[in-house]
């Protein structure tokens, strides 16, 4: 029974009890994993990766200027800046910094992180910053005068809490935040939608919008597109299913009726959906576009922009001024056009440009008010990013390129497909040696498996230098659900179907051996947070397929998840345990509630958060302490700060890295002396 879990004391986050008990397993771990020779030479060489002045620095286009936040060895904490495009184009730009991190920590005396910003729209004078108390997703606003590059003294200021916040003019704003007792939702997200006046209290807000409390979450959005100013409010049902609505002129709602399931938003004259199950005789996975106005009057009449096959899916789109770019996966790998709607002709499409085999293409950035510019990145496993920008019709140009930061020689990237236990066929991506030549080696397997996140070819510098370059081979398994496929590769993997991702990563993990990639003995896997559970189901129930695991902020306890600070908003990804019906395939689920003595389980290095206030520490302090009893090999790492990312700046991120790959090649690259149990 739930009641009879003797660890329940390990949840209480900041527990005097459970903290002392987190420091001596930190320390058991720092013990085992960071005091032998290689440990600091592999974390020096992270953080030189990590901390590299020559990275791409990203920008978003806001007005005249391009915006960028940055991490380096002298702003551990960051800092926000900006520059024009000429400069940008230039080696070494001048960067105007507008408000430094750390600076602002040190004076303060609190570990802010950077969060984010919002631009006023359309004059670009204010921001909302976001910043969050050493990594956690509660944030505190203020807002930030660009021109002056200071907080506004009276401005726009709300104290921590998981707030959703936007600008509607130059003194108004949607407000969602804690306003005392049952203004959240169970799972701790604003469940109301004000209207917030500049120089009133924050309590004195007009209520817009009031959700339910066993909603996820309320938003609400202004369009400041001009010629098409309007207002929405978006009522998450749950994780999967929202409602939005159109506020009128005399603050009443109307509902855009489209599927639950479907997202939806207005961009100019147009109405745009894409489906998640199938609607009005098109399939989920089609991209639609209805005239906006005509929609609200009736006309369900759309032009299909996207629709999917058994092979291609949806990858993501933008908007220029003129144009939407269309991004497309084929077998996990991206295509790129262009679409042009043309009155009375439907939308014109033509390629963008060339995606080189097993690459990812991203669009950066647009600015769908002004202009037909783009920004795009290109990478691969083994090539690391260009960033290009252009002008739809005009010319493009590299901006910037990615040098490489480690070696590839002998390295080479192959996509094979495994077949899962009902039959299905599973692709996954392998980045190492050719085995057929050298036989066996240590491999590492990385999978994620959940909410439609599809896991595309990108370029990992850390992992180059810490598994790559000395040997091992990486491999990233694309199981059901994920978005691979679109939503009906997710909805296959749903609530009591979720056995179905770890039949799909069980699968692949045999197939490597069968290729004579590496064996059982050598074969690592890691995963993080929904990626967790996985890992915690490859330890309880794929135990003899793997040498070691490492599970990253992970949940693992889904019979208590819910309760556990966001975990409310993931019921409809996996099941509800209080409704009975849910509760006994959440049961079976669990790794928390299988794990038994007896059991030849490979070791595993669990690793969290104490700022972590997404997936709650105790899920991995829980399992932690449950193995220990029952007598298995599992190491805790816990960092105080960082949030769910697990880390809060480029030191902490290489120490945590070099921890997991240490612990990774000691067990699957040599034989594990007893002292690592």
């Amino acid at each position: 029974m739930i009641n009879d879990d003797p660890y329940l004391w390990l949840e209480d986050v900041e527990g005097e009890a459970a903290l002392a008990w987190v420091a001596e397993r930190n320390a058991e771990t720092e013990a085992a994993l960071a005091s032998g020779p290689g440990f600091g030479p592999l974390k020096e060489r992270l953080l030189e990766v990590l901390d590299a002045p020559d990275r791409i620095p990203y920008v978003s286009r806001r007005g005249e200027f391009l915006y960028n936040f940055w991490r380096d060895a002298g702003h551990a904490r960051g800092v926000w800046r900006r520059t024009t495009l000429d400069e940008y184009r230039t080696d070494a730009p001048r960067w105007e910094v507008l408000l430094d991190v750390d600076a602002l920590a040190a004076t303060e005396g609190t570990k802010w992180m950077w969060a984010g910003a919002q631009v006023r729209h359309p004059d670009h004078g204010r921001a909302l910053v976001c910043l969050s108390r050493d990594g956690g997703d509660a944030v505190e606003v203020r807002e930030f005068d660009l021109a002056t590059r200071t907080f506004v003294e009276d401005g726009f200021q709300v104290a921590e809490a998981k707030t959703r916040i936007g600008w509607i003019d130059a003194d108004t704003v949607f407000i969602g935040t804690d306003f005392g007792p049952g203004s959240l939702t169970e799972s701790g997200y604003p469940r109301t939608v004000r209207r917030w006046r500049r120089g009133t209290p924050l309590e004195a807000a007009d209520l817009v919008f009031e959700g339910e409390a066993r909603d996820v979450a309320a938003g609400g959005r202004h369009d400041s597109t001009p010629g098409f100013e309007r207002d929405f409010v978006v009522r998450s049902v749950d994780f999967h299913h929202s409602e939005l609505y159109l506020v009128t002129s005399d603050a009443s709602l109307v509902r855009i009726d489209v599927p639950d399931d479907a997202t939806a938003y207005a961009h100019r004259e147009h109405l745009i959906v894409n489906l998640k199950s199938d609607w009005l005789g098109h399939r989920a996975g089609s991209l639609l576009a209805f005239g906006f106005d005509r929609f609200l009057a009736g006309d369900r009449t759309p032009e299909v922009l996207f629709t999917p096959d058994a092979r291609t899916a949806l990858a993501g789109h933008a908007w220029t001024r003129h144009h939407l770019i269309l991004k497309t996966m084929h077998d996990v790998s991206t295509r790129i056009e262009v679409l042009t709607p043309t009155p009375g002709s439907g939308w014109a499409r033509e390629p963008l440009a060339d995606v080189p085999a097993l690459s990812t293409v991203t669009v950066v950035n647009t600015d769908p008010d002004v202009s037909d510019e783009f920004f795009l990145d290109v990478s691969g496993f083994l090539q690391p990013s260009t960033l290009y920008h252009g002008t739809i019709g005009g010319g493009t140009e590299i901006l910037k390129q990615e040098p490489a930061h480690f070696d590839t020689a002998g390295l080479a990237v192959e996509q094979c497909f495994a077949v899962s236990e009902d039959g299905t066929r599973v692709p996954y991506f392998v980045i190492g040696p050719d085995h057929a030549s050298t036989g066996p080696g240590p491999a590492l397997l990385y999978g994620y498996g959940g909410f439609e996140v599809s896991l595309t070819p990108s370029y990992g510098a850390v992992t180059g230098r810490a598994w790559l370059e000395r040997g091992g081979t990486y491999v990233i398994a694309n199981i059901r659900g994920g978005g691979e496929y679109g939503p009906d590769w997710h909805r296959a993997a749903l609530g009591a179907d979720r056995a179905r991702a770890f039949e799909d990563f069980a699968a692949v993990a045999a197939d490597l051996v069968a290729r004579g990639v590496t064996t059982p003995a050598m074969l690592g896997a890691t995963g993080g947070s929904n990626g967790g559970l996985l890992m915690g189901a490859m330890v309880t129930r794929y135990p003899h397929l793997f040498g070691a695991i490492v599970a990253r902020v992970p949940l693992l306890d889904m019979l208590r998840f819910h309760e556990l600070l966001a975990g409310a908003s993931w019921i409809a990804e996996y099941g509800d345990p209080d409704d009975q019906a849910d509760r006994e395939h959440l049961s079976e689920l669990s790794p928390y509630h299988r794990l038994a003595a007896g059991e030849a389980y490979p070791p595993l290095l669990l690793t969290t958060s104490t700022r972590d206030d997404r997936v709650h520490p105790g899920h991995a302090r829980k399992t932690a302490a449950r193995l220990r009893e029952l007598g298995h090999r599992v190491l805790l790492h816990e960092n105080t700060g960082g949030g769910h990312g697990g880390a809060g700046d480029n030191e902490q991120s290489a120490h945590d890295n070099a921890l997991t790959h240490t612990f990774l090649w000691h067990h699957l690259a040599q034989p594990a002396p007893p002292a690592l149990g």
